[in-house]
């Protein structure tokens, strides 16, 4: 079966507020025709010419400690720095100054999370959004991943799922579901990701349909943009998520299924960090001078 025709799974990406990045433009933004792109790289945020100076003094501080926090704990230390109680001037040259990563997230349920990847990877914006729209948490952490997402997962989906129902025309849709059954079950922190790549699979539409229905789409939804997007979704049950791989024109080139913690292309890697430590430090030895 061609992939093209598998029925893309639905993802709503958002909007981060106050915090637009690249396709989050709104109603407003050209309609350009979408051209085929390659990977996307680091683009060196900058600062504004206008930037008051107690604003960036205030910015080199918070940075200044936060990266040396970031770097004493490492990828897998978990550094944070609150910015809620900040000034509204200190909050958008932050935002300014990391800029927008390949990664987004949200969650829908229990609490609403916005997660933005900066662009340094590994440094991430973690807002939660109270129901009349107000920030109630808005802060820069450093990980894989924030744990907002994962938590999220965890306390949303269950241990086990009921059978589904299997309607004619189904193929190999009970085979299926027993693959992820037994795997979600037996998977445990660490292990690889179980990964059942549908599109080089024999399934048929009601299998498919099957899928969808059984394991649904849930509170976690993630898009990795990178070489066209890749859209991760949470299911009901623990650890299962759904992937698909977009190419530049918004046509599914990849349906997958992946049993593990959180998919790898969501994920910061060390040597990634490592990276954005020296940019970042970088970026402040540039701040720091004189006008």
């Amino acid at each position: 079966m061609n992939p093209s025709t598998l029925r893309p799974f639905p993802i709503s990406v958002v909007t981060m507020g106050p915090m637009t990045g690249p396709g989050s433009q709104g109603d407003e933004a050209p309609a350009y025709l979408p051209m085929p792109q390659g990977m996307q790289t680091f683009s060196a945020p900058y600062l504004p010419d206008d930037a008051a100076p107690d604003a960036v003094a205030a910015v080199l501080g918070l940075l200044g400690d936060f990266i040396a926090a970031a770097g004493r704990e490492g990828l897998a230390g978990g550094a944070s720095l609150e910015l809620l109680g900040q000034p509204a001037a200190v909050r958008e040259l932050i935002n300014q100054s990391l800029g927008f990563g390949e990664v987004s997230a949200f969650t829908t349920a229990p609490r609403h999370w916005r997660v933005q990847e900066t662009a340094f990877a590994g440094f991430w914006r973690v807002l939660e959004v109270a129901d009349d729209g107000r920030f109630v948490a808005d802060r820069l952490e450093t990980g894989a991943i924030p744990g907002v997402l994962l938590d999220t997962m965890q306390a949303c989906a269950g241990s086990t799922l009921a059978l589904p129902e299997y309607a004619a025309g189904c193929m190999n849709a009970q085979a299926l579901v027993e693959e992820i059954r037994m795997q979600a079950a037996a998977w445990q922190p660490g292990d690889a990701a179980h990964v059942i790549n549908l599109s080089l699979l024999p399934v048929s539409e009601a299998d498919l349909d099957t899928l969808y229905g059984w394991l649904g789409h849930r509170e976690v939804s993630i898009l990795s943009r990178g070489y066209g997007n890749c859209r991760i979704t949470s299911t009901r049950l623990k650890n299962v998520w759904w992937v698909q791989y977009f190419n530049s024109m918004d046509a599914l080139i990849l349906n997958s299924i992946e049993i593990v913690g959180v998919p790898e292309v969501a994920l910061a890697a060390d040597d990634d960090f490592a990276d954005s430590l020296e940019r970042l430090q970088e970026y402040l030895a540039m701040m720091a001078e004189p006008a």
